[in-house]
């Protein structure tokens, strides 16, 4: 694939930024699915979010644009094939994952409505409607803004401009695959789909670590792809979960109760590989103090906050203290990844547990420094649930730079869920 030649041409419509209803991470299917199950009456808000606000989308991107993107995921839905795919293919070594209610509401599905209105030099960009259709907006919203903002500043530029900057980027990318490939042992994923530089590239980067690192390249956590180059979905649960569920609660205890009643829902659902811990919604230190007996048996654990070292020496301690061996789990790390943090938790954790990556934005959008003004550095936007059933939703991490929620429920949650003094660290996409 010319890559430059199609950004050139990206108004063609053969190149929509959001091609299909599963060009969306695994997780937010498997997720989706809990959640129709479980919680399908509950009504939640989505809202854009940019961290850095020192991008002004509202400036950069044109809003008719933005509208005619958005309004083109609204018409997708399931084809045929994607249907056959998700009914008939083997994830995580089972057969039929996706039940066969789940798959017929969501063979009908058309995403719902947006509200859309410009704020300064920002975008207000908001999902309103029950749980389960409003949360499937939260990635083709990020893949959106992101490529359209890479767009507002490749149009300037020249096809030969555009081969020149594209042969830069790929060689980057091959360069961190080659520092990756003498790692032994290496379990690594794609998780860039939310912050990608566009499709096409993400696309680009996934063939890539096929080809650079054969095996140990474990999977992509965008399904499309995934299905496209026949290659393992990845993905399990997210912040969403808990921080909804946490909103829903009707007192404080069942505040208190509600992280783990978010697993136990899981626990019934999954086993094997898909039981992996996301311990950091409210601090995982807490979380794991209070953990129930029965979440000490499951596979592994997601570090996706603060120090993420810290965090894999708290996930080890924390096994041996319930009576596991830590070289029977599974640490995931997932927060801020490249190629130096990589070899260095790779080395720091050989023979303690077993440990494996999701690589993300600096994978599938690392083109820093490569146009004038660094305008096509990554960026922090997030996309998150902000209410539940009219009750606002908290989330605390292990990193105080990431929380979010009105100022008074964050204080509640620190009481309740017994977080005391944090370490600020910069956010790293």
């Amino acid at each position: 694939m010319d890559i430059a030649t199609r950004v050139y041409n990206h108004k063609w419509k053969i190149d929509p930024i959001v091609r299909s209803l599963i060009d969306t991470d695994f997780y937010k299917l498997l997720m989706c699915q809990s959640v129709f199950r479980n919680k399908p009456d509950a009504e939640v808000t989505f809202s854009l979010i940019n961290r850095s606000t020192d991008i002004p989308l509202a400036k950069l991107i044109d809003e008719g644009e933005l509208r005619e993107q958005l309004d083109h995921i609204r018409s997708l839905s399931l084809s045929r094939g994607e249907s056959t795919w998700l009914r008939g293919n083997t994830f995580y070594g089972k057969r039929q994952m996706f039940r066969s209610d789940f798959m017929e509401w969501f063979e009908g599905l058309q995403l719902p409505a947006y509200h859309l209105e410009r704020r300064g030099d920002q975008y207000e960009l908001t999902f309103e409607g029950s749980w389960p259709e409003v949360m499937l907006w939260e990635i083709p919203a990020l893949s959106v803004l992101m490529e359209l903002r890479g767009r507002a500043v490749l149009d300037g530029m020249g096809r030969f401009e555009l081969q020149v900057l594209y042969a830069r980027a790929m060689t980057r990318v091959w360069e961190k695959i080659e520092c990756l490939r003498p790692l032994e042992p290496l379990s690594i994923a794609d998780f860039g789909t939310r912050r990608r530089h566009s499709f096409m590239w993400q696309d680009w980067c996934v063939q890539a670590m096929l080809e650079g690192l054969g095996p140990k390249f474990t999977g992509t956590s965008n399904c499309l792809i995934a299905m496209r180059r026949e290659v393992e979905a990845i993905g399990t649960n997210a912040h969403e979960l808990p921080m909804v569920y946490a909103a829903l609660a009707k007192d404080d205890a069942a505040l208190a109760q509600a992280p783990y009643d978010v697993l136990s829902d899981w626990h019934d659902e999954h086993d094997g590989n898909l039981r992996i811990i996301l311990p950091d919604t409210y601090g995982t230190q807490g979380f794991l103090d209070n953990a129930p007996d029965w979440l000490a048996s499951w596979t592994g654990m997601r570090i996706d906050s603060g120090d993420p070292a810290k965090g894999a020496e708290i996930a080890i301690k924390w096994w041996r203290s319930r009576g596991e061996n830590p070289m029977d789990k599974r640490v995931i790390f997932s927060d801020g990844l490249d190629v130096d943090t990589i070899i260095q938790l790779q080395k720091q954790f050989l023979g303690r547990t077993n440990v494996s990556f999701g690589w993300g934005t600096l994978l599938t959008n690392d083109f820093r420094g490569l146009v004038p003004d660094d305008g096509l550095a990554p960026f922090s936007l997030v996309c998150k649930a902000v209410s539940a059933n009219g009750n606002p939703t908290v989330k605390l991490s292990d990193n105080p730079a990431k929380a979010m929620g009105p100022a008074d429920e964050i204080a509640r949650y620190k009481r309740i869920f017994d977080v005391g003094e944090q370490e600020r660290l910069q956010v790293t996409v």
